[in-house]
């Protein structure tokens, strides 16, 4: 039986661990020659205000140069660098061009001749999938003739990982991503994920484990220094892999469990070939929930019960709940931890996402995005309804809502959102291990 090859690489040195890595792994073994090839970082958010959120949630600008040169010396002249970043503003393109030049893609670009894209300005094109599910991806990379895809090694809230198949997500439009968090309990976001690999060109992807990120995929995780790098010709083989280093048995992922299922793939290593290192000398758990406790005075994350708070009902988020209210989640969520003064407050219910239904008996009920309002705006569960219509929520008015209902969040929290990559980054700031030069082109 042909097995798949994956390689396991430690991260040492510039340009010889990812040359090892590239040809443990045969990486380059089905790359047409003169080949347009582009290559896929996970920079899932940045910032323009504050130094950017970088370990563990980004690729590293290491990574992706050491790739680069290597396909120049293999006679690759036509490389691009595409990226859909996430922005609570969909009209937002200076953020991208932002974090472009900052991460030193221009310098790519005047030392090596790389173009470099924000995939919101370029042309989408249908790609059918299968089982009904049609999602606009980039035009330009589906028909390009080789990727490299680039994620980071990190677990995921919703998806449990977030690594080689699940960075292709960041190739598709904002109605496509939308779509993907669905209230469909069976072709769900595991569902949709487990597919975005199946009509792509040949694939090279190497996970970037540098840093690795435990609860991610964002900043409010916990990163780790691991210098690891992990590199297949089979997204799915990566993603195994990937998995297990992270902890994580892949019959435990449902979107691997999905794609297996349909390449008819076993999923107990017997058709991978590991290259390299062994898994379980370097396997580290990396948590991927959030823990949250549900008890007669409240559903809240677990360190806010634990702080007393009461009278506030807010539920985990689920599948359905899209990357553009979970940017504003997580604030809602610091804003209401820091207003709490050890009264409790009246029974007060938040709902996100699309699929939740308001609780008989609050007497107040927050509704969060536009997903959520249109789903329950007819509720006759709800006593006193407070609505955040917008797509995504509108930071003035999600603190208008909470104030209505008697939550008095400081309005500074959500007028300097651009500022909280810089507090949950700041613990990592001055330490070796953490080093800013893994970002950096020089």
């Amino acid at each position: 039986m042909k097995k798949n090859i994956v390689a396991i690489v430690k991260y040492e040195n510039k340009l010889d661990s990812i040359k090892k890595l590239v040809a443990l792994s045969n990486g380059l073994i089905n790359m047409p020659g003169n080949a347009k090839v582009f290559i896929k970082p996970n920079i899932v958010f940045f910032s323009k205000n504050v130094p950017f959120p970088k370990w563990g949630v980004i690729t590293t600008s290491r990574v992706i140069e050491d790739m680069v040169i290597i396909l120049k010396e293999n006679g690759i002249d036509d490389i691009t660098i595409c990226e859909g970043t996430v922005v609570m503003d969909p009209k937002d393109m200076e953020t991208a061009q932002h974090a472009y030049k900052v991460l030193g893609y221009e310098t790519l670009n005047k030392r090596y001749g790389v173009k470099y894209i924000n995939i919101f300005e370029n042309k989408f094109k249908k790609i059918n999938l299968g089982d009904d599910i049609i999602l606009n991806f980039n035009e330009d990379i589906v028909e390009s003739d080789f990727i490299i895809n680039i994620p980071v090694l990190k677990t995921h809230n919703q998806t449990v990982v977030s690594l080689g198949i699940k960075n292709l997500k960041g190739l598709i439009d904002i109605a496509s991503r939308k779509k993907c968090h669905n209230c469909d309990p069976e072709k769900n976001l595991h569902y949709y994920v487990s597919k975005l690999a199946d009509k792509m060109p040949e694939m090279l992807t190497i996970i970037d484990g540098i840093y690795s990120n435990e609860r991610g995929p964002g900043i409010d995780g916990k990163m780790r220094r691991s210098n690891l790098l992990i590199a297949s010709n089979d997204v799915l083989s990566a993603d195994i892999v990937g998995a297990k280093v992270l902890g994580h048995n892949p019959d435990q992922v449902p979107y691997i469990s999905h794609a297996a299922k349909r390449q008819n793939r076993k999923l107990d290593l017997s058709d991978i070939e590991i290259k390299g290192l062994s898994i379980d000398d370097i396997a580290l758990r990396h948590e991927f929930d959030f823990v949250y406790s549900d008890t007669q005075d409240g559903c809240l994350p677990l360190p806010m019960a634990k702080q007393g708070i009461k009278g506030i009902y807010y539920r985990k988020f689920d599948l359905s709940m899209c990357t553009y209210c979970s940017g504003i989640n997580g604030v809602i969520l610091s804003a209401v931890r820091y207003a709490w003064k050890g009264e409790k407050w009246d029974d007060i219910e938040v709902l996100t996402g699309k699929s939740m239904k308001p609780t008989p008996g609050m007497k107040k009920t927050i509704l969060i995005g536009q997903c959520m309002y249109k789903a329950n705006k007819d509720n006759p569960d709800i006593n006193e309804l407070i609505a955040v219509k917008g797509c995504p929520p509108n930071p003035d008015k999600v603190v208008d809502a909470l104030h209505k209902a008697g939550i008095d969040v400081d309005r500074q929290i959500f007028e300097n959102i651009d500022q909280m990559p810089a507090f949950f980054m700041a613990k990592y700031q001055n330490k070796k291990e953490f080093d800013e030069s893994f970002f950096q082109i020089q």
